[in-house]
Order: C-alpha cells, then structure tokens, then sequence
C-alpha cells in the first residue's frame, strides 16, 4: 500500500530509521531459542513474552522521572530480576544472569532483514533508532552482519520513544529537515509518533514477531507512506520510485 508517490518519497529522504526489536530482529524467537536451550524445563514463549511486558512499564519509571537515565541493558536487567522466580529460576547466580540478560545482543535478524538493508543502503543512509542503548546495538549488528552506516539509540538523545527528541534527534543529527527521514517499523505508535514531528513512515509487516500462537494484525493503516511485507519489499517500492 502506498499513500504517498513513491518517487516523491525517494526524491526527499535521505536518513532511513529503523526501529530494530521485532522490525529488523525476531526477539520472541531468539529468546525462546535460547531458552530452550539454556533452561528445557520452562516455558520459553511465556518466559520471552513476561520479559518483553515488563519493556514498556520500565521506559515509563524512567520517563516519569521515578529513575535517572537507565540504559535498556539495566531495564532489562531489573525486569528479569522480577521474573525469574515466577519461572523458577531464582536459584541463578550472577554470572547465569548476565550472560541470560545479554541475549538481547545476540538476537537473530528476520530472514530478510540483511538483504534489504544492504539494498537499501545503496540509495540512503541507514541507522537504527531504537530504545535499546548503543552497546546492545553494536554488539547485535555484529554477530547479526546488520549493515548499519552509524548506531543511533535513545541513548545518544537520553530520552526515550516516542519522547519526540528521539525522531528530531535523528534528523539534527544529520542536519535534515524532519521530512527527509523515514522511520522504518513494525510498530503503529513508534509510526504515529514519528509522523507527528515530520517525519516520513514505512510499515513493516511481522505478523510473527510474538510468535506464532499469538499472530499480529497488519491490515494498513491510513497515514504511513510505504506499507511492505518485508524490507526487501521496502527497497523494492523505494527502487522504483
């Protein structure tokens, strides 16, 4: 689906944004992956989805002021803290529990993921604008070949989305105006939020990204730009403009 000349688009952007937890990397898979490995004896989609919902709750402690700036490492953290021992897991030590909390570096790219980067890295400049702070970040493009031309994070604005200092941020950063940078997401409010300071959309579908019993809804929505099923099917539209 396309509410705006793709051409135009094309034209205009130059900075591609992109969220990367569930729209560039599969989170709940990659976490049930490694639980299953690392912890046979629980259930890996309810311990990944426990994780992941104590996400939003956290970023709000620290957007209300009730915590400084906490990097999502140390979020992250605090909410496996509270949710060990719901699956029995209480007993782990510290080591256990760094290396369980640092799975969120080591998250698998959707299948597509790299391909479509790379493709669209041809035409602009592509960065990730994500909660997750620049450490994390490195350390998945890395071992994930994510081909990023910078890291950008809510760390570097000190502020988290959809706080609108992150979605301007990234255009001061590379002096652009708020129209010449899309955000890339699988997300309806990251999008509708990045649309309220400029910026221009793309909706990526990843009816997977909480797994397969719990299947997402991506009927289009009035308001993005671009609507693709995949970011190989992004670079495709943004090709042919």
């Amino acid at each position: 689906m396309t509410t705006s000349p793709t051409h135009g688009i094309a034209a205009t952007v130059q900075v591609l944004a992109f969220d990367v937890f569930g729209t560039v990397v599969d989170w709940h898979g990659s976490i049930v992956r490694e639980m299953q490995a690392l912890h046979p004896e629980v259930d890996a989609d309810a311990f990944a989805l426990a994780w992941r919902a104590g996400y939003q709750p956290a970023m709000q402690r620290v957007r209300s002021g009730e915590l400084g700036w906490t990097r999502i490492d140390e979020l992250h953290r605090l909410i496996l803290a509270g949710i060990l021992p719901r699956f029995g897991l209480a007993h782990l030590d510290e080591a256990a529990r760094r290396h369980l909390n640092r799975v969120w570096h080591r998250l698998d790219a959707w299948p597509d993921s790299v391909e479509g980067l790379t493709l669209l890295k041809r035409r602009f400049t592509i960065t990730p604008l994500s909660n997750g702070n620049i450490g994390l970040l490195t350390n998945m493009a890395k071992r994930a070949g994510l081909p990023w031309d910078c890291v950008l994070s809510a760390e570097v604005f000190r502020a988290y989305k959809p706080d609108p200092a992150t979605y301007l941020g990234v255009a001061q950063v590379f002096d652009l105006r708020p129209e010449q940078v899309m955000l890339v997401a699988a997300h309806h409010d990251d999008l509708e939020a990045a649309r309220a300071c400029g910026l221009r959309t793309a909706y990526i579908e990843r009816p997977l990204e909480f797994g397969a019993g719990h299947v997402k809804d991506v009927t289009p929505r009035a308001g993005n730009d671009l609507h693709a099923a995949s970011l190989v099917a992004l670079a495709q539209q943004l090709s042919a403009g």
